[in-house]
């Protein structure tokens, strides 16, 4: 992995919660925000940024659907990975207060995981692009009557006031982050790793049971598996997939030799270390 990156792009404006996650793994580097997906892959692709810092799925969403349709093409690898709870903040202009407030801006998403807060209070939910973006909306606007739901940075990057603290539903609300690179960078065989890849299954019948055969023959633990439709086809589909291991490690080595026989396709688009994160999440759930 690149540990001094000069730049990091990442979806969405400053104080967002992947802004967070780029500061997070990488304090020193400036970062870039990027109106789109496309955009935070295309500043990594042409050199303005070294790295990008890209949500993949949440623990109540689920996956970001966007990604996974720019990942398998866009010449980039996935070469970390980083997990970050999400805590949203109820924020308002100076001198605004709960007894204000009437409504509540932002991404349909924050808005979802803060239903509980938002009918306590009584509080118009106002849709809005992107959580940061909503906290700059209300600072803009300097109406005591509008609130943003947003993360705590967005608050000091925008000048606001926060009126009440971690006000998500969902105490466990996590997104995983991966970390994309111009270069092919792989993890060193022996490391407690993951490969993702993509692939397609030849059109025979009971392929994908063959194809995934190896994988429970040989040992190998798959940790996801989503399927997406190719060029809005109802007969084409791309899987997305995860397992433990490297390819290099004799068990994963010979699960992916019978995988690319029965793949049209098969494209490895990164071997990175295991965040930490799954170890405590491990713990957590063992007692």
């Amino acid at each position: 992995m690149i540990l001094a990156p000069k730049r990091v792009s990442f979806q969405g404006e400053l104080g967002a919660n992947s802004h967070i996650a780029a500061k997070d793994v990488f304090p020193n580097a400036d970062v870039l925000p990027c109106p789109s997906f496309e955009d935070a892959f295309a500043a990594v692709q042409n050199g303005d940024a070294d790295l990008g810092m890209i949500p993949i799925e949440n623990s109540i969403a689920g996956r970001v659907a966007d990604v996974h349709h720019l990942l398998p093409h866009a010449g980039l690898s996935i070469i970390g990975e980083y997990f970050l709870p999400i805590r949203f903040q109820l924020m308002a202009i100076k001198g605004a207060s709960l007894a204000t407030i009437k409504s509540a801006r932002s991404h349909i998403m924050g808005i979802g995981q803060c239903r509980l807060m938002i009918r306590k209070l009584g509080l118009k939910p106002v849709v809005s692009g992107d959580t940061a973006g909503s906290a700059r909306e209300v600072a803009e606007a300097g109406d005591p009557t509008q609130a943003a739901i947003a993360p705590r940075l967005a608050a000091e990057v925008y000048g606001l006031d926060i009126l009440a603290e971690d006000i998500e539903d969902a105490a466990h609300n996590t997104t995983r982050f991966v970390i994309l690179s111009r270069q092919k960078i792989w993890a060193a065989p022996g490391q407690n790793c993951l490969t993702s890849f993509v692939f397609q299954v030849r059109n025979v019948p009971a392929a994908l049971f063959k194809a995934m055969g190896g994988f429970a023959t040989n040992g190998v633990n798959m940790t996801k598996l989503e399927s997406h439709m190719i060029g809005g086809r109802f007969v084409a589909t791309e899987f997305y997939a995860e397992i433990e291991g490297h390819p290099d490690d004799r068990p994963v080595k010979l699960a992916l030799e019978e995988l690319a026989f029965f793949a049209k396709e098969l494209t490895i688009l990164g071997v990175y270390p295991q965040h930490p994160w799954r170890n405590e999440v491990e713990k957590q759930i063992a007692e």
